[in-house]
């Protein structure tokens, strides 16, 4: 009977421990890829949370009004913001700006995995200088972490 009791209790804090609550974040690092050194570089990490069902409607073929959400409502104001250095300078593409960047980021990553964040990927994108009369570009990456929610 006791066993039995021991091997009841086992299973449940098992059961408990699967189904635990996972919580996901996203850092985005922005790095600019702008001639002259004329851009800005940053890794952006939100503090402030949101719901996207608060910004979300549905349409369908009976009811097709618009999402009537606010954009103030959306933007975020308490986020972490590191400064990173751009890829170009006055004398071009600057290497030891790229080496410092990865620096910070991998410190930052770091920092994640120490306070209990696992990355999960990686995905990243560029829009670049198009010619001679564009002058813009970014390297943006962003990071997928996620770890166990703590129970409150």
């Amino acid at each position: 009977m006791k066993n039995l009791l021991i091997i009841t209790v086992v299973c449940l804090f098992s059961f408990f421990e699967t189904s635990a609550q996972v919580e996901y974040k996203v850092i985005t690092s922005v790095e600019s890829i702008v001639p002259n050194g004329l851009g800005r570089s940053r890794i952006i990490s939100a503090e402030a949370e949101r719901n996207y069902e608060d910004f979300t409607s549905e349409q369908t073929e009976e009811d097709n009004t618009r999402n009537k959400s606010k954009r103030k409502d959306i933007r975020v104001k308490d986020f972490e913001e590191t400064k990173l250095l751009n890829f170009y300078n006055l004398g071009g593409i600057r290497f030891q700006n790229i080496a410092a960047n990865d620096a910070i980021i991998s410190s930052k990553l770091s920092a994640m995995a120490n306070d209990g964040w696992e990355l999960l990927f990686v995905t990243s994108a560029v829009e670049s200088d198009s010619g001679k009369d564009d002058g813009q570009g970014i390297f943006i990456t962003r990071y997928v972490f996620k770890k166990q929610a703590t129970q409150d």
